[in-house]
């Protein structure tokens, strides 16, 4: 299990595409090197959690998992989209009250990982991930991370335990499937 490190990651990238709409505004009023800055970390960010995820899929141990509910969980992203815009409701850069505004951002941070609220991440759902909230047999929910598109419950998926609460899809990779195959023989 990954855990703290994982979440960390999963939370800055949920809250990275801020960077990117503040990075548009610099650009805007012609402040290219910080614009290109806050570019570049975002992209950073993702790529360090592009990179989680394929470790997580080449090391966590895997189990079985049948869920008894399904529910996309990438859906709730409101409060998100108006962080993501906030840079915008100014006309100047220069006018943002950055003293106001990146307390609430780290405060929205800090709520998203303890309130395991981080589940909608347009990054990596450019990168083709998808979010869904899955329910085990006992009862417990989870959010479940995979390339996949769940469309019904009772779909056997073979994960690996990311954080307490988070599972991700290591069904597809090469190595389960040349497991599957050796099996089959």
């Amino acid at each position: 299990m990954f855990s703290t490190f994982a979440k960390l990651l999963l939370v800055l990238t949920a809250i990275s595409p801020v960077a990117l709409v503040y990075a548009w505004v610099l650009y805007a009023n012609c402040n290219y090197l910080v614009a290109g800055v806050l570019v570049a970390l975002s992209a950073v960010l993702l790529l360090l959690c592009w990179l989680l995820l394929r470790a997580a899929n080449d090391q966590l141990e895997r189990s079985t998992f049948k869920p008894v509910s399904v529910e996309a969980a990438d859906r709730e992203n409101i409060a998100f989209m108006l962080l993501y815009l906030s840079p915008l409701f100014t006309s100047d850069f220069g006018s943002l009250n950055l003293s106001v505004l990146i307390p609430s951002i780290v405060i929205f941070a800090v709520m998203s990982a303890t309130g395991y609220n981080y589940h909608f991440n347009p990054l990596l759902g450019l990168l083709g991930w998808h979010f869904y909230r899955v329910t085990s047999p006992d009862g417990v929910t989870f959010v479940l991370i995979t390339r996949r598109q769940l469309r019904r419950a009772g779909q056997e998926t073979i994960v690996g335990q990311l954080t307490d609460y988070i599972l991700i899809d290591v069904g597809n990779s090469d190595a389960s499937k040349l497991a599957s195959s050796i099996k089959d023989q």
